[in-house]
């Protein structure tokens, strides 16, 4: 999928999406939906993040997700504090929006937090705050 022509990719991907829900990363659901102009692109953007929180400390890659995705990003202090245990702030690769980058605030208790859209470059413009309030 990553090294195999990439037009063939997006036509076998099609063929089984228009069969069955196909697993996928974000990056060829982008590709598909006109969001991205190459792979390569969607590989820039997990290079730009995994550039970015690599380099932080407190933040851990997680690689298994669900079927098809790539992984993403926790950020390991954020999941515990004053109130107990927490989901920790999480940022995941998403084909939802040109940014391609959620961001899930920690959080308790029940119901799943709700993902802000961002771009790399809010991410590296807003990373410091983000760590602080985590």
């Amino acid at each position: 999928m990553n090294r195999a022509n990439e037009n063939e990719v997006l036509t076998m991907y099609r063929a089984v999406r228009a069969v069955e829900d196909a697993p996928a990363p974000w990056w060829l659901r982008a590709l598909d939906r006109g969001r991205l102009r190459s792979r390569a692109e969607g590989h820039a953007v997990e290079d730009a993040v995994t550039e970015l929180l690599s380099s932080r400390p407190g933040w851990v890659f997680v690689p298994w997700v669900d079927l098809g995705e790539v992984g993403y990003w926790e950020f390991v202090p954020s999941e515990s504090g004053v109130y107990g245990p927490a989901t920790p702030t999480t940022v995941q690769f998403t084909d939802s929006h040109r940014g391609f980058v959620h961001l899930f605030p920690a959080h308790r208790g029940p119901g799943h937090a709700h993902p802000i859209d961002f771009t790399v470059a809010d991410l590296r413009d807003q990373i410091e705050d983000i760590e602080l309030i985590a």
